[in-house]
């Protein structure tokens, strides 16, 4: 399991302090969304964000005020989605856009614990499901983690 950090550039210490929380207190890895500096272009950083999301198997969205002018975040958030990733988000009280209503939002650190525990309770499902059913496909045990992930998450959040 690794997940996908996204975020507006202003967010960058409460993701780091996110990453940090998940590698040192649940031993999730965790890709943080840093653009080097060598893209010149769109087409190179989107290019560089499909390889990155690539080697994750979720996503997590920080989200602000400052989220509310970013293109990149809406983006990634719809690659994860196209990859049936499952989706959370992370932020204060600031107002959703309603699409983002869809998936479990995460407004602290405890809440930041049980998608933790979420996100392992789902990766283990994927597993048993690769070894109940060899014939079947990533993509359905994808789908069942994905759908079992939110279940779990919503009712740890009661959402």
């Amino acid at each position: 399991m690794k997940i996908f950090l996204s975020h507006q550039q202003t967010d960058s210490l409460l993701a780091l302090r996110i990453q940090g929380h998940l590698k040192n207190n649940h031993d999730i890895d965790c890709y943080l969304d840093v653009i080097d500096p060598k893209f010149n272009n769109g087409e190179d950083i989107a290019a560089h964000v499909r390889r990155e999301l690539d080697r994750c198997t979720q996503l997590l969205a920080v989200v602000s005020d400052a989220t509310k002018g970013s293109w990149w975040v809406p983006w990634e958030i719809g690659v994860a989605t196209e990859k049936d990733f499952p989706l959370a988000t992370f932020g204060g009280g600031i107002e959703l856009p309603e699409y983002l209503k869809k998936w479990p939002y995460l407004r602290s650190i405890p809440d930041l614990d049980k998608y933790a525990e979420a996100s392992k309770d789902a990766s283990r499902h994927v597993v048993v499901s690769g070894m109940e059913s060899a014939s079947s496909r990533t993509t359905v045990f994808r789908a069942d983690a994905t759908k079992h992930f939110y279940k779990t998450l919503r009712a740890k959040l009661g959402q």
